[in-house]
């Protein structure tokens, strides 16, 4: 393994091959993530409201198929066959059946290719900008939670605990052990990330009686603050929001809907925040210079 390493560090193009074809692979795991990790989660939340609720038989084991992220095997959504090893190859598969399930001949999402290639066009860029480093793998493991947080908020208004929790233990981890910034900035880091919108949520309901964000929002900013520091908070905050301001007024526009209607946030936030991982300085000094400062 360590002449596999060795090799990545002294030949950057292994490195970059590497990491697109395990980030393809990784990105066609990510469309399982994004849709059963949900159903997961409210399969769970139904449980326990029995449980509160005194339905004594939701504290029986359940019978039936296993629903998990491994268990059962991928299937087609119109005809439920399951899907073939060969039909399942990222990218290749969907443009050899041309979008098509090779059993009924329905279409087949091009929502699942574009994150396979989402997934390794955002890895590679990660590869490429810090070469084969622990960092970049730090940021690589990274991008493709935030790539699953993006779709799942934009699916189902959620940044599952069980994402943004790992992930803000990870950054701090990687402070500790001299990956990022100094252990103390990291800590700080994280409590003005979480604190900052979590501050803005509470004047907000208090001022409207309306709830503004969620608390997934808080802990995805807290990450960035753990990987970034405290310093790079406003940079991260005001870029997701002019941007989540321009295409959230004119998604609804599109869409013929209230401005009233909640949008999520946390795709911007995680947009901005990933970033900043690479332009923080040129990304404040154009907000600046936008603003005209």
């Amino acid at each position: 393994m360590q002449d596999v390493w060795h090799l990545m560090q002294q030949q950057s193009w292994f490195f970059l091959l590497t990491v697109g074809l395990v980030s393809l692979c990784i990105g066609s795991f990510l469309n399982v993530v994004i849709y059963r990790l949900p159903k997961m989660m409210e399969a769970e939340w139904r449980k326990e409201c029995k449980i509160i609720l005194g339905n004594k038989e939701s504290e029986q084991p359940q019978s039936g198929p296993a629903f998990n992220l491994v268990t059962p095997r991928s299937t087609c959504p119109s005809c439920h066959t399951q899907i073939k090893a060969q039909h399942n190859i990222p990218v290749v598969s969907w443009l050899l059946l041309k979008g098509r399930c090779a059993y009924c001949s329905k279409a087949i999402s091009v929502r699942y290719p574009l994150i396979e290639m989402l997934t390794a066009i955002s890895s590679l860029w990660v590869a490429w900008h810090f070469d084969a480093t622990l960092q970049a793998l730090l940021y690589i493991v990274l991008t493709w939670a935030l790539i699953t947080l993006i779709f799942i908020d934009i699916d189902k208004m959620l940044l599952p605990d069980q994402i943004t929790l790992p992930l803000l233990w990870l950054a701090l981890l990687a402070a500790a052990m001299g990956l990022t910034i100094a252990p103390v900035d990291a800590i700080i880091g994280a409590a003005a990330g979480y604190m900052s919108l979590w501050s803005v949520y509470w004047l907000f309901k208090l001022l409207t009686g309306k709830e503004g964000m969620g608390f997934g929002d808080f802990k995805l900013l807290a990450i960035f603050g753990a990987l970034l520091g405290w310093q790079s908070i406003i940079t991260i905050v005001l870029l997701s929001s002019l941007v989540g301001a321009i295409i959230g007024s004119i998604q609804l526009t599109v869409q013929g809907k209230d401005k009233a209607t909640p949008i999520p946030f946390g795709p911007y936030l995680a947009i901005a925040g990933w970033l900043t991982l690479f332009y923080g300085t040129a990304l404040k000094d154009w907000y600046l210079n936008f603003l005209g400062v």
